[in-house]
């Protein structure tokens, strides 16, 4: 079967930098109404709701304007949107606790809670992190678990590592990491590792220097 190799990417010209820089000014002004309406929900039933309802509107919106879009929206509302991050269509956040760094990829249709997706991380298409693996509680069996309260807890994506697509993360991810499609973490992954299945398990390390420690 023939391939296709795909060139490594190269840093940006300066005059590039100059043309995004006025992309990014542009999409605040364009998403000022929606952070307007923000603000305002958050006041009404807090910074969560209204965050997951906005991020839902702005992952409708498609394309390269669709992406500055929601960066400009995500810079101003979560603990931190490096203006490097690119998030896809169809990606819905739920806690403004969340944390992207430089360069961070994040695929279409994901799901992220309280997450931090640090330097280079790339998330492939529907990949989700919600905020730890006890967000619902079920211990008594006379309640509802809608009802049984939960616990949140910051998921950490190492720098460099790579989710692959439909994976489902409820504990840290080490640095440099790969994370095969449709695996399921549970517990924490070593750096420079790849894992795959469901629990997700270690495979092999991705350098042989990592195994000689």
């Amino acid at each position: 079967m023939e391939s296709i190799q795909i060139p490594a990417s190269q840093p940006p010209s300066a005059v590039k930098n100059v043309a995004k820089a006025t992309a990014r000014f542009a999409a605040l002004i364009g998403v000022s109404p929606v952070l307007l309406s923000y603000w305002v929900n958050s006041a009404l039933l807090g910074r969560g709701r209204a965050l997951e309802s906005r991020s839902q509107l702005l992952s409708l919106w498609p394309g390269l304007s669709g992406q500055y879009l929601r960066r400009a929206f995500l810079h101003q509302v979560l603990a931190r949107c490096h203006p490097t991050v690119l998030v896809e269509w169809g990606t819905i956040f739920s806690q403004t606790g969340a944390m992207l760094d430089e360069n961070v990829y994040v695929g279409p249709r994901c799901g992220l809670g309280l997450v931090h997706l640090q330097k280079n991380v790339l998330l492939a298409s529907n990949v989700q992190i919600p905020s730890g693996g006890a967000t619902h509680f079920f211990d008594d069996p006379d309640v509802p678990i809608r009802e049984q309260g939960g616990q949140r807890k910051l998921v950490t994506i190492g720098e460099g590592a790579w989710i692959g697509t439909g994976a489902i993360v409820l504990a840290d991810v080490g640095r440099g990491t790969i994370v095969g499609a449709g695996s399921v973490v549970t517990k924490p992954l070593p750096e420079y590792a790849i894992a795959a299945g469901v629990p997700a398990r270690v495979i092999r390390p991705r350098f042989e220097k990592a195994i000689d420690g």
